[in-house]
């Protein structure tokens, strides 16, 4: 066995576990890891300018890869600081290894005052993690490691914490560095499978509601064959979008917060398979679910089986496996369902055609960007209007193309997860949109854009308001106006001093040559942010 630092074991167990990337801060209690990367090339160690941004950009990795996302901070703040991206990636089931740094093992739990101190931190990650753990061995290092990635991608992906104290990591000690083991994913109940195919085959009008679970197991292949195999119109929810390619003929759409073409099909639907979603129809409406109705759900993760939605068959089951047992046991025994073209054709027509009316503005803009993108291009949907416009009218064609912040719902984390996106896919155009109050969270990450060669097209509407939050004071508070207007930079120009191309348009017919120009650039080897007007 080697004898070597808790540092060198730490970097080098990444390199075993298959990390290519980190995204880090350095500081006091990490720097012998720091030290460490020194040996080993073959990381890419990136510096973002706050820890945030850090655990957003290993979240855009991770999602868009399908491979794990490391972030590298400090205790304490630094750790604080990554938490909401943390919590961004629990919400969103993403594959995200924090590693932080601790104070000294004899020191932990003494409250004392040490650098960087928060007492129990470990109990701060738990809400928000899969699992988390800290070492005071230096030979532990390496299981530590090999344990926390296979937490994270092992059944239902989420993210994981693990703690590693200042002393430990220069300490030496002979190491059994561990070997990457594949993943573990929960194989169906055949009895389950059974039944569930048993009820899809009589069903008259069945449908699939795809969630994020879709993406994350990579079932874009097998989800197209069995909504054929059932003549099954398809919906996915935001965090879906791309589990069924929306040019397919089956799909119709994505159902967002009372909207979508859910609303037309949802009530006719005898039979419904959901898979890999939570199935949280917020708002509840009359035409979202109703007694008629059988409900079969497959999950990797069992504790969401009946959490909102209580289902007639619930399969624990890791998505892939699940819909291939589903087809192995349907075989040629499926009938046709009444479902028909030119009736799915009309269901889209009439949700294409609520969304102009709703928000005509905003669906221009959606339409301009699908138009100049590339059909594997990534979007990373910020919280802002033409974002949440976006979930419903921006088709997805590729799978792991459109990334939300799901229900945490984080200001600001658009920027810096496209850029973490744009390191895992550097042969892919990727482009985020998000609002003035959003895109201050992290501009100053362009500087990180600039220097690492991380080329994103980034739409910042700039209407100078928190603009959800005013219209809750026009909508619910009679327009008492108070602590939603913004003063902001001219973003850019801000673009142009951090050595980025900056473009600001006057009008939203200038959006298509901008992006166009922008997207030229992109590839030439530059970052880009377009401005407008709006939200």
């Amino acid at each position: 066995m080697p004898n070597m630092t808790g540092a060198q074991a730490l970097i080098q167990s990444l390199v075993r576990e298959g990390v290519e990337v980190v995204f880090g801060l350095p500081g006091v209690q990490i720097m012998e890891a720091y030290n460490a990367f020194y040996d080993q090339p073959g990381i890419r160690l990136i510096t973002v300018r706050h820890e945030q941004s850090a655990g957003y950009m290993a979240d855009g990795y991770a999602r868009t890869t399908g491979r794990v996302g490391v972030a590298l901070v400090v205790p304490g703040p630094g750790a604080l600081n990554a938490a909401a991206a943390i919590g961004t990636a629990f919400a969103a089931s993403s594959p995200v290894l924090l590693v932080s740094g601790q104070i000294d093992s004899n020191s932990l739990g003494q409250r004392k005052g040490a650098l960087h101190e928060v007492n129990d931190q470990l109990d701060v990650f738990k809400p928000i993690t899969k699992w988390n753990a800290r070492t005071t061995k230096p030979e532990e290092i390496p299981r530590l490691v090999h344990m926390a990635v296979q937490h994270t991608l092992d059944g239902r992906p989420r993210p994981v914490e693990i703690e590693i104290p200042f002393d430990v990591l220069p300490a030496s000690a002979d190491m059994e560095l561990l070997e990457r083991e594949g993943t573990v994913k929960q194989a169906p109940d055949p009895a389950k499978v059974k039944q569930a195919a048993e009820l899809l085959a009589r069903a008259e009008r069945p449908l699939i509601w795809a969630g994020g679970g879709c993406r994350e197991a990579d079932i874009t292949t097998e989800l197209a064959d069995l909504a054929e195999a059932l003549n099954a119109p398809v919906i996915t929810t935001p965090e879906g979008k791309g589990a069924i390619a929306e040019n397919h003929p089956l799909s119709l759409g994505t159902f967002y917060y009372g909207h979508g073409p859910a609303y037309y099909s949802l009530p006719q639907a005898d039979v419904i398979l959901a898979i890999g979603s939570r199935m949280n129809m917020n708002p509840r409406t009359p035409w979202s679910l109703h007694s008629g109705q059988t409900v079969i759900q497959i999950d990797a993760d069992p504790e969401e089986l009946g959490r909102n939605v209580e289902p007639q068959v619930g399969m624990v089951a890791d998505a892939k496996q699940g819909v291939n047992e589903l087809l192995a046991e349907l075989g040629g025994s499926t009938k046709a369902s009444q479902w028909n073209n030119g009736e799915m054709v009309e269901i889209r027509r009439q949700a294409a055609e609520d969304l102009r009316r709703l928000a005509p503005l905003q669906v221009e803009i959606i339409e301009t960007m699908r138009e100049e993108l590339a059909d594997d291009a990534i979007m990373v949907a910020g919280t802002t209007e033409v974002a949440y416009w976006g979930h419903l009218a921006f088709p997805v064609l590729k799978p792991r193309s459109y990334l939300t912040s799901s229900y945490f719902a984080t200001l600001g984390y658009a920027f810096p997860t496209a850029l973490g996106a744009k390191v895992g896919n550097p042969n892919r155009q990727v482009v985020a949109t998000i609002g003035d109050g959003g895109f201050m969270y992290a501009s100053s990450e362009l500087s990180t854009a600039v220097q690492e060669g991380i080329n994103v097209v980034t739409l910042v509407f700039n209407n100078g308001l928190l603009g959800a939050s005013r219209a809750d004071q026009m909508n619910r508070y009679q327009g008492r106006t108070i602590g939603t207007e913004l003063h902001n930079p001219d973003f850019a120009q801000l673009a142009q001093v951090y050595g980025a191309l900056g473009l600001k348009l006057d009008d939203r017919r200038e959006l298509g040559p901008a992006l166009h120009d922008a997207l030229r650039a992109n590839s030439a080897g530059g970052s880009v942010i377009i401005e407008m007007g709006g939200n």
